[in-house]
């Protein structure tokens, strides 16, 4: 197989995936914080930091707190 085409896959599959999907779930909380809160940031915004900086490790965090919520 290709380097080239390998990198790619690795960097579509560990990365750009998960974050769209991140952004695209309906369950990923809103952009906004909680009324009262002091962080700046709401939840989804949150996660997609948690996504950006652990790949694939933050996207498997996000899709097993999502799945705990859901049940």
């Amino acid at each position: 197989m290709d380097p080239k085409l390998t990198a790619w896959l690795i960097l579509g599959f560990g990365y750009l995936l998960p974050l769209a999907h991140v952004v695209l779930s309906r369950r990923a909380g809103s952009w906004r914080p909680p009324p009262g809160s002091g962080c700046p940031l709401g939840p989804r915004v949150g996660w997609l930091v948690l996504v950006l900086l652990l790949g694939p490790i933050g996207w498997l965090l996000f899709w097993r707190s999502r799945r705990r919520i859901g049940a």
